[in-house]
């Protein structure tokens, strides 16, 4: 992997899903059918392990948890229950009005699809994860 300038990687190589991936583990959270997704995306959010070098100020503001690691092996672990998760089946319960489907996820006020935003980003965290675990990279996990 190259560097920009600032140490910051490529483009390609960073994934901002927002505050999709919250909003289906929430979902997804003692829904029996979706147990293996919940997992796996509360691991990609949390991460496994820290991160010391990268505990400082410029980095981590210490709103939140400091960015953690998933080795390449939890990268694998990891995309495999996404992968093998029907994401039209996980949201077939999710209300079709859509202020019931906003509260749902916990998205009160939400403007726009939820079902649309939902699975964009969670496309979005398979095609990252499957592209990380084919080059044997660990992933960052850091929430700003």
């Amino acid at each position: 992997m190259t560097t920009g300038p600032n140490g910051e990687p490529p483009p390609d190589d960073v994934l901002d899903t927002d505050w999709a991936l919250w909003g289906l583990r929430r979902y997804c959270r003692g829904t029996a059918r979706c147990a293996p997704l919940h997992a796996a995306l509360d691991r990609a959010l949390s991460g496994d392990a820290d991160i010391g070098f990268l505990d400082h100020d410029e980095v981590y503001d210490g709103c939140t948890d400091p960015p953690r690691l998933l080795a390449p092996a939890a990268v694998d672990e990891i995309t495999r229950a996404p992968l093998e998760a029907d994401i039209d089946q996980v949201l077939a319960g999710l209300p079709d009005a859509p202020a019931a489907a906003a509260s749902a996820v916990g998205f009160q006020g939400f403007r726009g699809d939820v079902r649309v935003y939902l699975v964009e980003h969670f496309l979005a965290l398979c095609t990252f994860f499957r592209g990380a675990r084919l080059r044997g990279q660990c992933v960052i996990v850091w929430i700003d």
